[in-house]
């Protein structure tokens, strides 16, 4: 007789997710990992922590500085130039901020980011990165899923498939928000399980409300709950073991993980235990409201990669400036300095402090920070002060979890308009943060009608230049 494989031992134990026997079979640090092909490789990180942009960063003005700008200021663009979003294309507009090299790595870049340019030499950025769209929600979605529509597993749920949580009382996959923080462009589908189990999809935490999680306030008592979820259960547990679904085992675990919740996610939003000093450091003291509010999420963020949480998205608030609205806060198609300048003043010092704090608790080596928004913005203005978005050539950068710190990678051409050496999709990037994760991303598959799908579709390969 062939040995169980680990899905098929759920599928026969559906109702055991909440068994004392399944519960001690299934308590290893990985529990809940259902991918066969899950760590084949060496792993050099077991969290991710992204802090997202959504709206689009301009990397001219940031991580890939371009003197040429300032030179040709007000020319015309000696280059072909792509439609944009608007097509109301001006000149080459100059960064407003100033470049420099900082740390004993000398990495250059803008002063628009004083506090996590001080972390120069824990950074890896990547100047080359493209994108196959150009408009919010399509490249929200094609960032996060590898596809440029909803429906697809989002990048978090991926690895959570793949490897589980390493706390049962939490999801292991979390999306922060705070103050007026909302889902970037796409909605919520962006955080979805797709087609994988539902246990999978993101919960959305509001890291500084009086209710953190909908619904996560018990309204009966514990003992009336146990006979409630164990009615549940039983009603469930014919129709799990005829149908084999996924979808029904994915329901049984969430209400095991919900009751679990209850208790946890209270606990770990609860930051009065942190010092007076690490609050500083992070800026929830802020007078900025906005960088309270961030700063918030940012210390809510190491607290769930303490607590084993496998992946952890940030949400920025709007200054409203220049068309950022609330779900593309970066979107500064007018007023780039102000808007940016604002935008940028808000995440700085909580990114900083969250690298700082991981590094100083040995908690960088085992996880990967990820900034980077959808895409880029243009060289040249679009009217007089702001910027268009540009897919073809933009920057992200990486730290923690086994990166080549102190190096930029790739590169724009002098304008920063083009990636012209060693571009990389979104599918090379997942791929390499997956195979630093200990995962094979050709092997990260989950079939799907009658198709083998994964993160990186059927492209990618792993930037071996940037791992350490």
């Amino acid at each position: 007789m062939s040995p169980l494989t680990r899905r098929e031992l759920l599928r026969r134990c559906s109702l055991g997710f909440g068994g004392i026997a399944l519960s001690g079979l299934l308590s290893s640090p990985a529990f809940g990992a259902e991918s066969s092909g899950k760590r084949p490789l060496k792993a050099k990180a077991k969290n991710i922590i992204f802090c997202y942009m959504s709206g689009g960063v301009s990397h001219v003005d940031s991580f890939d500085p371009k003197p040429a700008l300032a030179r040709l200021q007000g020319k015309p663009m000696p280059v072909p130039v792509q439609k944009t979003m608007f097509n109301n294309n001006g000149n080459i507009f100059g960064s407003p901020w100033q470049a420099k090299r900082y740390g004993q790595s000398g990495l250059e870049m803008t002063n628009l980011f004083p506090h996590i340019a001080s972390c120069a030499d824990d950074l890896t950025i990547v100047r080359s990165m493209t994108s196959k769209v150009s408009e919010h929600a399509q490249g929200n979605y094609f960032f996060h899923t590898g596809f440029p529509f909803m429906g697809h597993p989002s990048a978090g749920a991926w690895m959570n498939y793949g490897l589980g949580t390493e706390n049962q009382n939490l999801p292991g996959f979390v999306v922060l928000q705070s103050g007026g923080a909302v889902t970037p462009h796409g909605g919520v589908g962006l955080f979805s399980n797709g087609y994988l189990p539902g246990q999978h999809q993101a919960s959305i935490i509001k890291a500084d409300g009086k209710v953190a999680l909908a619904n996560i306030k018990p309204g009966e008592g514990d003992a009336d709950q146990k006979r409630r979820l164990g009615f549940i259960g039983e009603m469930d547990k014919a129709f799990a073991e005829s149908s084999r679904e996924p979808q029904v085992e994915a329901a049984i675990r969430n209400y095991e993980t919900a009751y679990r919740m209850q208790a946890a996610v209270p606990e770990v939003c609860d930051i009065s235990g942190e010092s007076e000093a690490t609050k500083q450091m992070y800026g929830i003291d802020s007078p900025d409201p906005l960088m309270a509010s961030y700063a918030r999420q940012a210390l809510l963020a190491r607290r769930l990669v303490e607590k084993g949480v496998r992946f952890v998205e940030l949400s920025c608030l709007t200054s409203n400036i220049g068309a950022g609205g609330a779900a593309n806060p970066w979107d500064q198609h007018g007023a780039i300095e102000k808007g940016h300048g604002a935008m940028a003043h808000q995440v700085d010092q909580p990114i900083a402090a969250l690298l700082k704090d991981l590094k100083q608790r040995g908690l960088l080596d085992s996880t990967i920070i990820i900034f980077s928004g959808e895409f880029g913005r243009t060289p040249f203005s679009q009217g007089s002060d702001g910027r268009d978005h540009n897919p073809y050539g933009f920057s992200l950068w990486v730290a923690g979890g086994g990166f080549k710190s102190g190096t930029a990678f790739g590169a724009t051409d002098e304008l920063g308009y083009y990636a012209v050496d060693k571009p990389l999709t979104v599918y090379d990037f997942w791929a390499t943060i997956l195979n630093q994760l200990g995962i094979d991303h050709e092997k990260l598959t989950y079939r799907f009608g009658g198709r083998d799908f994964r993160l990186t579709d059927v492209h990618g390969s792993v930037v071996k230049e940037i791992i350490a």
